[in-house]
């Protein structure tokens, strides 16, 4: 029987889209910055993420703790919330849209790995919030989905396949629960 052989991984091959000085530079503002509670200003937030390459819209509200991966990769649209310890994992594209609201400690998953194989390779997958979309506290949504619009992940849930317009998922693995219906 074959076993995990973590000496032979390599992922060399993966692009980050940015060289060594960008991802240093990014990780000490992220740490700095992004990760700490002391530097409550979403406006200081919102500049720091363009200047890295993020594409941010207007009215982004992003809470103290947040932990950005790459923000080369991630485009957030106008009046989005994001909550505290909310973790964006953005090894490729992370797209969020208008009006989406991430609650505290969300995450948003890209990356994975084959465990299929011995050597444990990367799997990547981007993940999509269309307009409206609202994912509760502590739920996760995994490496290649789309949340379609205005659909929900209930707190502590796990969504492993998209999700429906307007549908309430929940559980581990999330499955629909219901309609939202918006009055």
């Amino acid at each position: 029987m074959q076993k995990t052989d973590l000496s032979n991984y390599n992922n060399s091959h993966y692009y980050t889209g940015a060289n060594a000085l960008k991802r240093a530079t990014w990780y000490i503002a992220n740490a700095c910055i992004f990760k700490s509670s002391l530097v409550p200003s979403a406006g200081l937030k919102r500049a720091l993420l363009r200047s890295f390459g993020a594409s941010i819209g207007k009215g982004v509200v992003i809470k103290p703790c947040v932990n950005v991966k790459y923000p080369w990769n991630l485009a957030v649209g106008e009046n989005t919330w994001i909550g505290e310890n909310v973790w964006i994992d953005s090894l490729v594209n992370v797209t969020i849209g208008a009006n989406v609201c991430l609650s505290q400690g969300a995450v948003l998953i890209t990356g994975s790995h084959n465990y299929k194989l011995k050597t444990f390779d990367l799997i990547l997958g981007e993940v999509t919030l269309e307009d409206g979309v609202w994912i509760g506290a502590g739920a996760m949504v995994n490496q290649g989905v789309t949340a379609h619009s205005h659909s929900v992940l209930t707190a502590g849930s796990i969504a492993t396949k998209d999700m429906d317009a307007y549908t309430i998922y929940q559980g581990n693995p999330a499955m629909a629960i219901r309609k939202r219906s918006i009055e």
